[in-house]
């Protein structure tokens, strides 16, 4: 069932996008060489302590995991493409890393994530990121009232694979709101004109995931969470909670 919600929602949502908005800015920010990832997982929890905010990653465990998340903040490092546990890893110069970061606040939650490179960029990577970018772009801009959620989809998967890219199978964006995942589920690649119609009121998590070496396989790593590419190509990630609104979409994640 999707849960329609109302403009005062909507704002309130925004007050909570806002929070994933510091804290990813925070949490790059502090990325560097000789950082770990435990540390860049404690920044983004002041950001939330200071909001009086909570974290809907922290403890959470869907079907698939085998123990609940034990972090804020999701760190997905090189060939690591989602879902990656904090660590006392070190980042080193070139690390392509992927951040995903959610907060609770009055109820409502916001969703969104971000990849760039640590010290001196690969040419390769940073074409990756921005494909990553405009794919998220181009979801957004269909995300208008009277699309379907095909037609997200379908220029996400234009983008990504136009590029000659991966993209994971069975992974995408969703509907968020009191809940970090409601519905509808939203592909990261489909056929346009297809799936639930857009209205006034839907907020959706539009979040594109690219692998590197143009394959869709993955799979977990042995701590049950982080989903890796099975070729070891880099990946990135970009994700905006967007709400669809009869002005057109809105960022509630903007930064």
């Amino acid at each position: 069932m999707v849960e329609l919600k109302t403009d005062t929602s909507i704002d309130a949502m925004f007050e909570a996008g806002q929070v994933v908005a510091r804290a990813l800015t925070a949490a790059q920010k502090a990325a560097d060489v000789g950082v770990s990832l435990l540390e860049l997982d404690e920044v983004a929890h002041d950001v939330l302590r200071e909001a009086g905010a909570t974290s809907p990653f922290l403890g959470y465990r869907p079907s698939f995991a085998p123990t609940p998340f034990p972090a804020v903040l999701c760190v997905s490092v090189n060939d690591a493409i989602v879902h990656g546990i904090p660590t006392r890893y070190r980042l080193r110069d070139g690390d392509l890393v992927s951040i995903d970061f959610g907060a609770e606040l009055g109820g409502w939650v916001g969703d969104s994530a971000l990849s760039f490179v640590v010290g001196t960029p690969r040419r390769a990577d940073l074409r990756l990121i921005e494909t990553a970018e405009r794919a998220l772009a181009a979801g957004i801009e269909a995300a208008v009232v009277g699309n379907r959620i095909g037609d997200i989809a379908h220029a996400i998967g234009t983008v990504c694979r136009g590029a000659g890219y991966g993209i994971p199978d069975g992974f995408g964006g969703h509907g968020i709101g009191r809940r970090m995942h409601e519905d509808p589920g939203v592909p990261n690649e489909g056929r346009p004109g297809r799936g639930m119609r857009l209205r006034h009121g839907m907020v959706l998590a539009i979040e594109p995931m690219v692998i590197a070496g143009g394959t869709d396989d993955y799979h977990a790593a042995p701590d049950g969470w982080t989903l890796k590419t099975n070729d070891g190509s880099r990946a990135a990630h970009a994700e905006h909670t967007v709400a669809i609104t009869d002005a057109g979409p809105r960022i509630l994640t903007a930064r």
